[in-house]
């Protein structure tokens, strides 16, 4: 529409909101009328584009605008108080979200195509055909790799598989595989991110001037930035670099196991109420049911800390030492996770996101199954290094928890709170300093009963 006047038409709807607004502001109060006018007269001028160019507009989004001024004109002019004006005003609010997403291409990107990526990939694909916001198709950024004297886009695209990442298992065939990372954000409005966390930054300064201002992104990152300095959040830097808002997905997911439909749970932070309802919508399906949380950063902090705990409890795995000692390794962890999360952040982690998916259940399933609990029990049975292991074992997969063990280690040293943290110091000796993994036990009788995080909003 940029080659037809969207400019002049949004600031035409801008300019016929304030006028319609003076004019519902006796009854509604003039920020609300303002508000109310503004929505319908931002539709009418894409319903005028739509005349003059049919091409640019799909029916679904004529509907969809239709509807939003069907819904303003529904809004009485008097009388209007309580919670139905409330809910009135709240679902054109999310029409408005949802057409403007649909406006911009309302297509999914998915970055990039890893086991639990081509996972998201296989849900929101099935997802946006029942979503009439939403474009039909789903891009995958996958990196170009030959298989079998094949390229691996060409064939998740023919075969409609990931026979490298998550093998057995059929994508949608609206799951297109692309090469190139820019094109797959290029008409984006949601941006899913898959990644490595140590390849991020190079991820979007590569997608940077390609991203739609209007764009959301979700990250499903395991991993945080932790130095002397303090945390960087995958989000903080995904915000930092392409300027848009950006939630978080975590919780007790392996991979494999929501491919086969086994039920689990996740969890969604996400600072916007009405944005967490798109992304619900996205994720949610029969077997992966999605719960909303406002802790953005709390949800992020237990994805990426379990997997530490998940590196020591594969070394009790590794030294045949039980259940016992498992349970042991895996409650310490987890009170040496709150007890970080208080340490950087105070107030900002709520207690509560700790019970989540993201929280407990995600450290419990790790801590179980994943590929840092069994590396991790190779590491002691085999001797080899962390590094050694990844090429060997993962098939072209990185391993999250031991390189997490040491940006914690760099932030806690700095602090010199080392005796704060006994199990996580004695992972990071036994990946990186060479000590035996029977020093895991080494000063862990330590008391956590003082310790406290912020409630939980509302209680």
């Amino acid at each position: 529409y940029e080659s037809s006047g969207y400019a002049e038409g949004l600031a035409d709807g801008k300019r016929i909101g304030v006028v319609e607004g003076r004019e519902l502001g006796c009854e509604h109060g003039f920020d609300i009328g303002k508000d109310l006018g503004f929505y319908k007269g931002w539709a009418q001028e894409w319903l005028r584009a739509a005349e003059a160019h049919p091409e640019l507009v799909s029916e679904r989004a004529r509907k969809k605008l239709q509807a939003i001024q069907d819904a303003v004109n529904a809004v009485p002019t008097a009388n209007s108080e309580g919670a139905h004006f409330a809910e009135r005003i709240k679902d054109i609010q999310l029409k408005f979200k949802t057409v403007s997403a649909m406006l911009g291409v309302g297509a999914g990107a998915e970055l990039p195509t890893n086991s639990l990526g081509s996972t998201a990939a296989r849900i929101v694909g099935n997802n946006v055909l029942k979503l009439p916001d939403f474009d039909d198709t789903v891009k995958i950024w996958v990196y170009e790799e030959i298989v079998g004297r094949k390229k691996l886009t060409e064939i998740i695209n023919t075969q409609h598989e990931n026979v490298k990442y998550l093998p057995g298992h059929k994508l949608p065939e609206n799951v297109v595989a692309v090469a190139d990372a820019t094109e797959v954000v290029k008409d984006a409005t949601h941006i899913v991110v898959v990644i490595p966390h140590q390849f991020i930054q190079h991820l979007l300064d590569t997608i940077h001037g390609s991203v739609l201002p209007n764009a959301q992104a979700i990250s499903l990152i395991k991993g945080i930035g932790i130095s002397n300095q303090g945390m960087t959040t995958m989000t903080q830097i995904i915000h930092r670099t392409l300027a848009i808002p950006v939630s978080s997905l975590s919780g007790a997911n392996i991979a494999n196991e929501i491919a086969e439909e086994k039920y689990c749970e996740t969890t969604i932070g996400c600072s916007d109420p009405d944005e967490a309802i798109v992304w619900r919508s996205l994720f949610n399906a029969s077997y992966f049911q999605v719960n909303c949380v406002s802790d953005v950063l709390g949800v992020e902090f237990c994805g990426a800390l379990k997997n530490i705990v998940a590196v020591g409890a594969g070394f009790i795995d590794g030294l045949g030492l039980g259940n016992n000692t498992k349970a042991a390794i895996i409650r310490i962890g987890f009170l040496e996770m709150r007890r970080l999360a208080m340490h950087i952040s105070g107030a900002h982690i709520q207690d509560s996101t700790f019970m989540e998916s993201c929280g407990m259940a995600d450290v419990i399933t790790t801590c179980y199954g994943g590929r840092n609990r069994r590396l991790a029990e190779e590491f002691v049975k085999t001797g080899k290094s962390m590094s050694q292991l990844e090429r060997e074992l993962l098939n072209g997969q990185k391993l999250q928890g031991y390189l997490t063990a040491g940006e914690v280690h760099s932030y806690i040293d700095s602090c010199g709170v080392n005796d704060h943290f006994p199990l996580f110091t004695n992972i990071y000796e036994i990946c990186y300093k060479g000590k035996p993994p029977r020093t895991i036990f080494d000063g862990l009788n330590v008391d956590f009963s003082r310790d406290t995080l912020t409630p939980s909003r509302g209680s």
